[in-house]
């Protein structure tokens, strides 16, 4: 049976797998029993600027060496890689045998591209039952993945869309997918390795246990530890944690598929949300009371608000001080961001209340969450007043490309991660260099849209 996740909320297989008592360890060939250790996999993304949403089935992922096969992720799962921009998710956990890995080999079918045309009034979704050219693909690892005994090892991979989704001679894309994989292997220390959001309800608190059980979108559950480090918004503890409410959670896989929170926000007491990319607001001046959006996810699942579908919602009844900034938890957070902030290409989380009597969904709050962006670094663009504080151009992004009627401008500071570049010095001589960056999106003092950027990298 197939398994449906979305950008934050892919941590359901681990649960899965530890209800039924944990993955099976493959044969060593030896006829003894191998030291076993456990594998967790994390997934992300730089798609093409037009795809919003890229869904493929991963059947299986073996993890391979001279003289054996393991399997990593048994369960197929359907991955939506096109929201996983800039954004990591658990894709899988499982038991192995310890051991070093030199490849591994995806097994995949059915992908369905969703592409947006922002240039339809309202924004028009068009989507296509993707052909890829092979089912099967092996990928060797950049290094050899070493998992040691009673190990936890991670397998990180980015389904390049850029490279797979060939194009016609005017830039459209038709259909033919011919997968490119990037792997590489880390830890669950590592950025790479590291669960940047998982958004749901709460389910259950065990306070005395130090932990708390979510549901997310789909209706899996994960398993959420906290210790004295964990950062909760507001006056909320482990303690008064709502049920049923809205939270967010930032974290790292631990060895029993479980995460440990570094931060947890309660985003709304309400038990709805839907969240996704703004596509077109209304008015285009002053305060909003509708948006057009590309709705990514749901909870629950919305009769009338389906997942991968483009929906208009009214805002005008959301209070003013009920528009807030994700894990930002400052009194004047309104100032940054209200409903004369709102922007096409930002990612927002809508909470609010949903019928099931006349199907109809009523927000009462809006939270603007991180996201990422992907584009072209724009010729000297790069400005660098201290360190890493400055900022530097990006284009060829779709969404916000378009807000900006151009490039768009990226704020950094000297907190900000640069991947596979020496900061804002190496972006200076690093000439149209392709760069994934993930952060907040704001709307600036001349109306357009502005990212202040927690992570840089640079697509190698």
């Amino acid at each position: 049976m197939k398994r449906i996740f979305g950008i934050s909320a892919i941590l359901a297989l681990a649960a899965l797998t530890l209800a039924c008592g944990g993955g099976t360890a493959a044969s060593t060939g030896g006829g003894g029993t191998a030291p076993q250790s456990q594998v967790f996999v994390t997934g992300e993304d730089a798609p093409l600027p037009s795809v919003v949403a890229f869904n493929v089935t991963i059947n299986s992922i073996k993890l391979n060496n001279s003289t054996t096969s393991v399997t990593a992720l048994s369960t197929p799962t359907t991955v939506d890689f096109g929201r996983l921009v800039g954004m990591r998710s658990l894709l899988g956990f499982n038991t192995i045998p310890a051991g070093t890995y030199t490849s591994a080999t995806f097994t995949l079918a059915s992908p369905v591209i969703s592409t947006v045309d922002l240039t339809a009034n309202p924004p028009a979704l068009t989507q296509t039952d993707g052909n890829l050219t092979t089912s099967t693909v092996t990928v060797s690892f950049p290094s050899a993945m070493v998992v040691g005994a009673n190990d936890l090892g991670g397998l990180h991979i980015d389904f390049d869309l850029r490279k797979s989704l060939l194009t016609d001679s005017n830039g459209q894309i038709t259909g033919v997918v011919d997968p490119t994989i990037d792997i590489m292997a880390v830890s669950a220390s590592d950025d790479e390795g590291q669960i940047t959001e998982f958004t749901g309800s709460v389910v259950s608190v065990a306070a005395t246990s130090n932990q708390f059980t979510m549901q997310g979108p789909y209706g899996f559950q994960e398993v959420i530890d906290v210790n004295s480090s964990t950062k909760f918004n507001g006056t909320y503890t482990l303690a008064t944690l709502p049920s049923q409410s809205i939270t967010a959670v930032e974290g790292t896989v631990q060895d029993d598929g479980s995460i440990l929170a570094s931060e947890v926000e309660v985003v709304s007491t309400d038990k709805s949300f839907i969240s996704g990319r703004i596509l077109a607001v209304n008015p285009t001046s002053g305060p909003v009371q509708s948006v057009t959006m590309f709705v990514g996810e749901t909870l629950p699942a919305l009769q009338s608000i389906p997942v991968d579908s483009v929906q208009t919602i009214d805002l005008s009844g959301v209070p003013a001080n009920q528009f807030d900034v994700c894990f930002f938890d400052n009194w004047f957070s309104t100032l940054l961001f209200n409903n004369s902030s709102l922007i096409v290409g930002q990612r927002i989380f809508i909470g609010g209340t949903y019928d099931t009597t006349t199907n109809v969904f009523t927000p009462s709050m809006v939270s603007l969450r991180r996201q990422g962006t992907v584009g072209s670094l724009q010729a000297n663009s790069v400005s660098i007043t201290n360190g890493n504080l400055g900022s530097f151009q990006l284009a060829n992004d779709g969404l916000l490309e378009f807000s900006a009627n151009g490039p768009f401008t990226v704020e950094t500071g000297n907190l900000t991660n640069f991947i596979n570049i020496d900061g804002l010095t190496g972006l200076e001589s690093a000439g149209s260099a392709e760069i994934v960056a993930r952060g907040l999106v704001f709307k600036d003092a001349n109306g357009q849209p502005q990212m202040w950027a927690h992570r840089v990298r640079v697509l190698q």
